[in-house]
């Protein structure tokens, strides 16, 4: 099955075998933007955390032929130069440790800054697991945006 998919602004044609394929490994495999990251397959980490037509979605379940025809962001598409202003708090609070996490969490809290959201009503919307705990940064850093 072939699908073109607009990822980042740019339009990639992929081919599929099945239509159910998450957006994921989709992202991963065949586009080769590996920024987004698998965590636990099941929507409870948030490791995957894309932004399709301005909302947040779990890339890990979601089937790659319900992302036809929407616009995809990943981390990599976010800003060219780390400039989104989630990428300067992450770097000011100096966020990450192992980083798996983060571009997961930096998606969420982007896509609540699209809907309007700023400082610490971003929050709930970071519900997130961090292996390394950087929980208290996270926090310092979206209070600020």
């Amino acid at each position: 099955m072939q699908l073109t998919l607009n990822v980042n602004g740019q339009n990639h044609s992929v081919t599929v075998s099945d239509g159910s394929m998450p957006l994921l490994w989709v992202l991963r495999d065949l586009i080769g933007l590996t920024g987004t990251k698998y965590g636990c397959g099941i929507e409870v980490c948030g490791a995957c955390t894309v932004i399709i037509d301005g909302q947040r979605e779990h890339s890990c379940v979601f089937d790659v032929t319900s992302a036809v025809g929407k616009k995809i962001i990943t981390i990599e598409g976010l800003s060219a130069n780390r400039s989104h202003p989630v990428q300067q708090a992450w770097i000011a609070h100096q966020v990450p440790q192992c980083g798996y996490c983060q571009p997961g969490m930096i998606m969420a809290c982007a896509a609540a800054m699209m809907a309007g959201h700023h400082g610490p009503e971003i929050l709930p919307e970071v519900q997130h697991i961090c292996v390394c705990g950087t929980y208290q940064r996270i926090r310092d850093a979206v209070s600020n945006l």
